[in-house]
């Protein structure tokens, strides 16, 4: 099989693609996608716990531990001590942290609206339903890695 036959082909080639698109515009107002990421995760009047955004985002906390450490020096967040949990801290956007929010949002929003204007409803709603059969493969790949079907040992080498 050819790369270009295989799924994971195109999805991690778009991803890249894409991934380089919106570095591209942060870095024209001087951050990152990854930070644009978690920007747009911090609610804007409420703060979010520090250790909701991680799940949110499909990261590990220790990635977003440095990251956090790297936003706040940028000016863009800051951390208060959770009302309700004193244990927890909750993240607060800064000035600057919303307006790069704000950008974030603009140019997925834009992203998004040229993407339908070149793509019809209905190839959007057979891409999102493909998409949705893969995550299930994936799940299926994931629960059977860790739930392995028992081998009958006798079998294993009669391939």
């Amino acid at each position: 099989m050819k790369r270009e036959e295989t799924v994971d082909y195109h999805i991690k080639s778009a991803w890249h693609a894409i991934s380089r698109m919106y570095n591209q515009k942060a870095a024209q107002q001087d951050f990152t996608t990854s930070i644009g990421f978690v920007l747009i995760n911090i609610n804007s009047k409420e703060g979010t716990p520090a250790t909701k955004i991680a799940p949110m985002m499909g990261l590990e906390a220790r990635s977003l531990t440095r990251m956090l450490k790297n936003m706040e020096e940028k000016g863009l967040i800051f951390k208060k001590p959770d009302p309700i949990d004193k244990r927890s801290v909750r993240i607060f956007l800064t000035e600057e942290g919303k307006k790069k929010k704000e950008i974030s949002v603009k140019t997925i929003k834009n992203f998004n609206v040229l993407v339908r204007e070149h793509v019809s409803e209905e190839e959007l709603d057979l891409f999102f339903s493909v998409f949705q059969k893969i995550n299930q493969v994936i799940d299926l790949i994931n629960s059977e890695t860790l739930n392995p079907t028992p081998y009958d040992n006798k079998k294993v080498y009669e391939l």
